[in-house]
């Protein structure tokens, strides 16, 4: 531990040096390392996570780099208030069972066979991440997914792995899927309506040149499954076993979440219509439905509070966001800009593959949600450039999701996935029976965006 300490400080200084190097003031270069300490601090010592935003920002504001009025601002209390309301929404639908019923559907399907099995689980596993959040979705989804493997007598890994590299995908299709999908719209500008036209496209493609490669990578396994299958007979015993009807209380907890989604896909007409900032409608309504909620059930409202709403992750991003907004407060991300710009002369389709590509190779090492906060106080700077940002936060959002896949600790799906995997059946993945797979997809799903955001003037 001392010595990941010893190399944190190095590295921190370094980067302090070197931002005065290319031009930085003192000024700059001191939050640059500050800030640099929090986010190496989180990479190295994952477990002390809130301990080094609490003390970054506790620093920034001694050291009188940021004040306490704009460190409030920064902290984009909106996304977090947004983040609880949803919790609170999610914590419902799992108390009702509507996770339950909706995996049950996978084993469903009439004459299974591999590939249809690897179809339906990647599709739902997708459109799972897409309406709620990749956490929630892949615990129910594992689930699934283990007591159908169990039954065939087949190996779990592969499939576990297909569904979750299926989550992450899905988690750009919507504002929704990824608590980068709220941040990056509530910084950009970018609305519900625009996620649904111009992400989820991406994604359903992403999705089926994943389902390509890992029917190719995985033939073998999906062999034996077809062979489990022709042996075992067909699925209606284990539709028998696990399957879960959807009663009363699940219907209206269904009718409750379809109606703040049309709400929220609605929200940009609202804002309009109503004459609001944008977005404001898109934070409102999750907050609405929660109140519904929490006067509807009453008597479980403090647990839905309690127990639902994630207030360690919440209040690491909080600071984080705010340690972020510390480097536009003193301008430090407008000379990384500049300097990002003139490094890449001033092409905008090279900035879209740089931004695309590190942010999906830095978030295979480091949690996207970090490195978004980073990026984007650096984006927001190349508008003094007069430069059209839009294909730059696509690039953000789809780099940040898509580069999840790459590692086993790419994504907080990963390491849930696998958790499970390890608790329930005793299997530990190795690095390397991931990483190769995972590698194919993250290249392949990252090129597919790159071309289509060079392409398509959709995006431009």
């Amino acid at each position: 531990m001392l010595k990941k300490f010893i190399f944190l400080i190095a590295i921190s200084l370094g980067l302090v040096l070197l931002s005065m190097r290319i031009g930085l003031n003192a000024f700059q270069a001191r939050a640059i390392g500050i800030f640099s300490v929090s986010i190496l601090g989180t990479l190295f010592f994952w477990e002390f996570r809130l301990s080094f935003a609490f003390l970054g920002t506790a620093v920034l504001l001694a050291s009188r780099t940021i004040d306490l009025e704009h460190l409030i601002k920064y902290s984009s209390l909106e996304i977090i208030l947004f983040l609880v309301g949803m919790m609170v929404i999610i914590g419902l639908l799992k108390e009702e069972g509507f996770f339950a019923w909706i995996v049950s559907l996978i084993i469903r399907v009439k004459n299974l066979t591999a590939k249809k099995f690897v179809f339906v689980v990647s599709l739902i596993s997708m459109l799972l991440a897409c309406a709620v959040d990749e956490v929630t979705s892949i615990i129910f989804i594992v689930a699934a997914v283990l007591e159908i493997c169990d039954y065939f007598e087949v190996d779990p890994v592969p499939y576990i792995i297909i569904s979750v590299l299926a989550t992450n995908i899905g988690s750009a299709g919507t504002v929704l899927g990824n608590p980068i999908g709220i941040l990056i719209a509530t910084k950009s500008g970018l609305t519900f309506e625009d996620f649904i036209l111009k992400a989820f496209p991406l994604a359903v493609i992403c999705l089926l040149a994943t389902i390509a490669v890992v029917l190719v990578w995985y033939k073998k396994s999906l062999q034996k499954l077809d062979q489990q299958i022709k042996e075992l007979g067909s699925n209606e015993m284990l539709i028998k076993l696990i399957s879960v009807p959807a009663e009363k209380s699940t219907k209206k907890a269904l009718s409750i979440f379809a109606l703040t989604l049309l709400a929220l896909a609605f929200s940009h007409r609202l804002d309009i219509f109503w004459k609001l900032e944008p977005n404001t409608v898109l934070l409102v309504v999750p907050l609405v439905t929660a109140a519904l909620i929490m006067i509807w059930k009453h008597t479980k409202a403090r647990e839905f509070i309690e127990k639902d709403v994630e207030w360690w992750t919440l209040l690491f991003f909080l600071l984080l966001f705010a340690q972020a907004g510390t480097l536009k407060y003193t301008g430090a991300t407008d000379v990384l800009a500049k300097r990002i710009v003139g490094a890449t002369g001033n092409n905008p389709h090279i900035l879209t593959a740089v931004v695309l590509w590190l942010s999906a190779i830095g978030s295979s090492i480091l949690d996207n949600v970090v490195l978004v906060a980073a990026f984007i106080p650096i984006i927001q700077g190349f508008q003094t450039l007069n430069l059209n940002l839009q294909p730059l936060w696509w690039a953000l959002l789809f780099g940040g999701c898509l580069g999840g896949n790459i590692t086993l600790v790419g994504s907080t799906a990963n390491i849930v996935a696998l958790g499970i995997l390890e608790k329930e059946r005793k299997i530990r993945v190795t690095f390397f029976r991931w990483f190769w797979v995972g590698l194919v997809v993250g290249v392949v799903t990252t090129a597919v965006i790159w071309l289509a955001l060079v392409v398509l003037p959709i995006y431009h």
